[in-house]
């Protein structure tokens, strides 16, 4: 039924169009994003192009983008500087989405050409296996190949492990625009996966590979199998204003190393996207179809849920972005036609229909109050009572995240130094419901942060770009949470339902059995040519029970790999 409702949206849309303006987008995770985020940052104002909160970014706003800032830089009058590094990563990012770019040839042709392309025909340019750009069509392909050995001494209580893990990727990804009137992308890859133990550890807990969908797993093997297809088609219903997107993907909402709102730790999903940017605002509706928790078991249909967002970002001064989200979880027969609603609060349309669907609320603030410091922050509301809120009776009822970030780009003023200092604070319960098949989640993982809830967390990032090359990225995390312990539900597993609470009253952020972790992360990163990296780097955990209920778990990774045309698959998220 979703299929087909959505699959219906898009052709009306088209027949509002005649639409050109198509877009194709950035992949989540690329390095691009933080280029872009650290652009826009020093420049001291926010871009009414880019609406960083809401990914993934159009290639066509990142190009935009870039050349109206190297526009600017290349004029003596305006003040603005670039080092050497942000102009080589400029003119890599437009490479990557050279289809954009203003200027086709010319000394200044903003691209990196070959000399000699492989048989005259592959990578005319540095960035495309094969390239086709003309007036009515173009085609962008390219492999996506990554590999990667990793050797890990865990242990665990006075048990010592080692052990040699592996990952790899092989497939292909390609972008296409047809007449100028129709986007299209598609990613296959094919993965093969043995990752640290505590990963491996939530992996059988939760019946998930994080990241992934269907996945097979050997009795008695470490390796995991899975599929990686992602695809969609994109056109305008109204030029420059209106852009419809249908497929299976993620999205990530906010600025934020995680999100509270939406993030892409969950698998990809099947939906329909109207994304709205007029004047100051840019206006998100997505619609899209979801799986519940399920056991798994032999090949079978899986049942469905449905999910819509509305996530409106608004410019309100050149320093100052203000968020408004809802999302709504259900799961019927079918697709409720009055959550296809864009504009209307869903708490109304879930009176109508007299049920007890999973409603949730959000805000969010960036500030750019001086060139180079970004602020910003998250507030998530499932439910609460506002005399209980204010209250001092600590209602478990009172369910909401919290999270406060901080941006500092060039910091101290060393060049191409970024930090970044992130907290994140969710009470017990939160994005459970009453219905354990409508809780915050996707294919038995959660939509928005990977530690569900009842916990306190303190992330700080630090990128380095000492040459052209060459990133360095170091991470610290620690957070503590509240374990479930004795089949009792203390709210950290937002797959249980909390009509099963322990307690109505006194509930505290760390409810029930509290458990630190500890991380530190290390990854250097080097370009060997266009879109090719040499990783190496360690991971080190240590997660620890109060008066030591459970053993300590300590895991030290450390890891060297090769990829090309495919984000970097990372361990350090819980």
């Amino acid at each position: 039924m979703i299929k087909k409702l959505l699959s219906g949206l898009c052709v009306f849309g088209s027949c509002l169009g005649a639409a050109r303006a198509q877009n194709t987008y950035l992949q989540l995770g690329e390095d691009e994003y933080h280029l872009l985020d650290r652009l826009e940052t020093k420049s001291g104002k926010l871009s009414g192009k880019l609406f960083l909160s809401t990914k993934p970014v159009t290639r066509a706003a990142t190009v935009s983008f870039l050349e109206d800032r190297l526009d600017e830089a290349n004029n003596e009058l305006s003040g603005i500087s670039l080092n050497k590094v942000d102009r080589y990563n400029m003119y890599h990012a437009i490479a990557i989405s050279s289809e954009w770019r203003k200027v086709q040839s010319g000394e200044n042709e903003i691209t990196v050409l070959r000399a000699k392309p492989w048989f005259g025909t592959f990578y005319k340019t540095g960035a495309d296996f094969v390239y086709v750009n003309t007036k009515d069509f173009f085609l962008s392909v390219n492999p996506v190949i990554s590999a990667q050995y990793m050797s890990e001494q865990s242990k665990s209580g006075g048990v010592s492990t080692t052990q040699g893990l592996f990952a790899s990727s092989r497939g292909a990804e390609i972008r296409a625009r047809i007449a100028n009137k129709i986007g299209l992308y598609t990613y296959f890859a094919d993965n093969q996966e043995q990752p640290p133990t505590y990963v491996t550890q939530w992996i059988t807990r939760h019946s998930a590979v994080p990241g992934a969908d269907y996945y097979q797993n050997s009795p008695g093997s470490k390796t995991y199998d899975y599929i990686q297809a992602r695809g969609y088609i994109d056109f305008a219903a109204i030029k420059n204003y209106v852009n419809v997107t249908f497929g299976y993907d993620k999205q990530f909402l906010g600025d934020g190393i995680r999100s509270l709102f939406l993030s892409d730790f969950a698998a990809s999903s099947t939906f329909l996207k109207l994304n709205t940017k007029i004047w100051k605002l840019n206006y998100q509706n997505i619609y899209a179809e979801i799986i519940p928790p399920y056991v798994r078991g032999a090949d079978r249909n899986l049942p469905l849920k449905y999910t819509t967002t509305h996530y409106l970002t608004v410019n309100a001064t050149k320093w100052l972005n203000v968020g408004l989200f809802e999302s709504i979880v259900f799961s019927k027969n079918s697709y409720s036609f009055g959550y296809l609603n864009p504009i209307i609060f869903y708490r109304a349309i879930e009176r109508f229909y007299g049920s007890p669907d999973n409603v949730n609320l959000g805000f969010s603030l960036k500030v750019i109050p001086l060139k180079g410091v970004q602020l910003y922050s998250q507030l998530f509301l499932d439910e609460f009572k506002s005399k209980e809120l204010f209250g001092s009776n600590k209602w478990w009822g009172n369910k909401y995240g919290v999270q406060l970030g901080a941006k500092y780009f060039d910091a101290f003023t060393v060049r191409n130094l970024d930090l970044q200092a992130e907290f994140n604070l969710v009470r017990p319960y939160t994005y459970s419901h009453s219905d354990s098949v409508t809780n915050y989640s996707h294919y038995n993982q959660p939509l928005a942060h990977p530690l569900g809830s009842g916990f306190r967390e303190i992330i700080v990032v630090a990128n380095y770009r000492p040459v052209q090359r060459l990133l360095l990225t170091g991470k610290l995390m620690y957070y503590k949470q509240g374990v479930d312990t004795g089949g009792l539900n203390y709210g950290n597993d937002i797959f249980r339902s909390y009509n099963s609470v322990v307690n109505q009253y006194g509930v505290t952020v760390i409810n029930g059995l509290a458990a630190t972790c500890k991380l530190a992360s290390f990854n250097a990163s080097y370009k060997i040519a266009e879109r090719l990296f040499f990783d190496l780097g360690f991971i080190y955990r240590n997660y620890q029970y109060q008066n030591n209920y459970y053993p300590q778990q300590q895991s030290l990774s450390i890891y060297g790999g090769m990829r090309l045309n495919i984000a970097r698959r990372t361990y350090d998220f819980m």
